[in-house]
């Protein structure tokens, strides 16, 4: 396996450490505004908590945070395979490293939640079998074909398809489920965000796809639409943070013992190697936990469609860290950021 120049390390590192120092206090901040009683804030009822999480500056704000934060996952995972001497082949030991990312991001959201409740966060009354249902879709679904995959394709290629889960999203959202009602403004914005999504991954990109990489990149992203439209639903009776943890927990027990069963192991341990592994949990504890708080007092619509940013962050990131600078600097990255928030706004623009 290819080694990791130290400067790619180093920022990396750099990378991280911004990150957490950057999204920490703001996440604090929602998950407090979520938690407050009617005597230690003046959001006294649930209506005043509604509407000031529905405040554009505030889905705007949070959102691109989640995405920042998942567009980083794209090189980070890579990188984090070269760390512990996971074989692009090796499917059985991505596996254990997923169950063990995801694991400590359960834990993670759990302590971070007790702290601002000042009570344990346990699961809720009937709230079980929606944890599981949520594991099995967001955690070992997604991310065992989202590992698998990304170690097949680009991260630029894997960036591009993850974008089609907006779609998913939507129209799972108000079609089967609904929970709103899909306008044409809606997915005329979509459209304009996947264009620019489209467009930053044209420049030195091959268009061959193969099953055991992007197909499996493209079904990861279906069973993470489907996740987003059950945590609103599931949200409005349970705590959006409660449900993240445990299912965290529960899909990242169930990929554990799916990659020792299957033989994995993971590689020499190094400062490096556990400092990856604990930054992607956090990105998992915080960005998910704070969808989820968005999701529950937002059309799924208007928060799903930042999730265009996840490429625009991933290739950006990608470009830094892994040296795929040709396919995002430059006037087209520009067009393309410009297409993606042109769609953002459409999608949230309130009706005159």
């Amino acid at each position: 396996m290819v080694g990791i120049p130290l400067t790619m390390i180093y920022n990396v590192e750099s990378v991280m450490m911004q990150a957490v120092g950057n999204s920490l206090t703001p996440l604090l901040f929602f998950l407090y505004a979520e938690t407050m009683t009617n005597g230690e804030s003046k959001m006294k009822n649930e209506q005043e908590k509604t509407e000031w999480m529905q405040k554009p500056v505030v889905v705007w704000l949070g959102a691109m945070l989640c995405c920042f934060l998942w567009g980083s996952a794209f090189p980070c995972i890579k990188i984090g395979y070269e760390l512990w001497e996971i074989n692009s082949l090796d499917t059985a030991s991505q596996i254990l490293f997923a169950g063990m990312r995801f694991l400590l991001a359960g834990i993670l959201a759990i302590v971070l939640g007790s702290m601002l409740e000042r009570r344990f966060l346990k699961p809720e009354k009937g709230a079980a079998g929606k944890i599981l249902w949520l594991s099995l879709l967001q955690t070992v679904a997604q991310y065992m074909f989202f590992y698998i995959g990304l170690a097949h394709t680009s991260g630029v290629k894997a960036s591009i398809i993850e974008a089609v889960n907006v779609f998913v999203a939507i129209l799972v959202s108000g079609c089967l489920f609904r929970q709103e009602t899909i306008h044409a403004r809606q997915m005329i914005g979509c459209l304009i965000g996947f264009a620019g999504v489209v467009l930053i991954n044209l420049n030195g990109v091959d268009f061959h796809m193969q099953a055991n990489g992007e197909g499996l990149i493209l079904l990861s992203t279906i069973a993470y639409a489907f996740s987003s439209v059950f945590l609103k639903r599931y949200s409005v009776k349970h705590n959006p943070v409660m449900l993240s943890g445990y299912q965290f927990i529960a899909g990242g027990i169930i990929l554990i013992l799916c990659g020792l069963l299957l033989g994995g192991r993971m590689g020499a341990v190094s400062a490096s190697a556990i400092g990856i592994l604990v930054y992607l949990a956090f990105v998992s504890a915080v960005a998910y936990s704070l969808w989820g708080l968005l999701l529950k007092y937002n059309p799924v619509s208007k928060v799903v469609v930042f999730g265009f940013m996840n490429p625009v962050f991933g290739v950006i990131l990608s470009a830094w860290l892994l040296n795929e600078r040709e396919q995002a600097f430059g006037v087209l990255s520009i067009i393309s950021l410009a297409l993606v928030c042109v769609g953002i706004y459409i999608v949230n623009k309130k009706k005159v």
